[in-house]
């Protein structure tokens, strides 16, 4: 990962800085069994507090098919191999701040595997919930990882799944 500050030049012609995060993209996988999901806790230390998400990270190279990185972070974060990967998108984490691209993937055909978790990833815990539960959890603010709730919305968009609307 690297920050910088570039000076810019507006449209307009005023002068500025801009500073900017680059880090190597990653996936997200929305991992479903039936009517099930699998998310995964952990601590992560940018809030200070556990977060509630669908398995997600990068293998740190941008020379990586996001498919790769998809199966990789999968097998890691949940134990659990893929016999389907589809693509349901392309997500930019933070657009105002950061290049970071994070590939979004639907996994199914759902096989325990064995994985090995990296360092940071020690007290990940998996949870098996339903879709419903994880509605609930989504709508009362439990889950609060963008990228989690973006790729659930790439989800319900693409599978005509009507969406507990407010």
């Amino acid at each position: 990962m690297t920050v910088r500050e570039d000076e810019i030049e507006r449209d307009n012609g005023t002068r500025g800085i801009y500073g900017v995060v680059d880090k190597c993209d990653s996936a997200i996988v929305l991992a479903i069994e039936g009517d099930h999901i699998y998310l995964v806790e952990q601590y992560r230390y940018p809030i200070g507090a556990k977060s509630l998400e669908f398995p997600q990270g990068s293998l740190e190279r941008n020379d990586i098919d996001p498919a790769e990185i998809a199966r990789e972070e999968l097998l890691a974060e949940t134990g659990l191999a893929a016999d389907n990967l589809e693509q349901l998108g392309v997500i930019h984490i933070a657009c105002g701040y950061a290049s970071q691209r994070t590939y979004a993937f639907l996994a199914t055909g759902l096989s325990p595997s064995d994985g090995t978790r990296d360092a940071e990833e020690h007290d990940l815990a998996v949870r098996k919930i339903t879709l419903p539960e994880l509605q609930q959890l989504i709508g009362d603010n439990v889950i609060k990882d963008a990228q989690t709730m973006a790729v659930w919305a790439l989800y319900l968009t693409r599978s005509g799944i009507p969406g507990k609307m407010a």
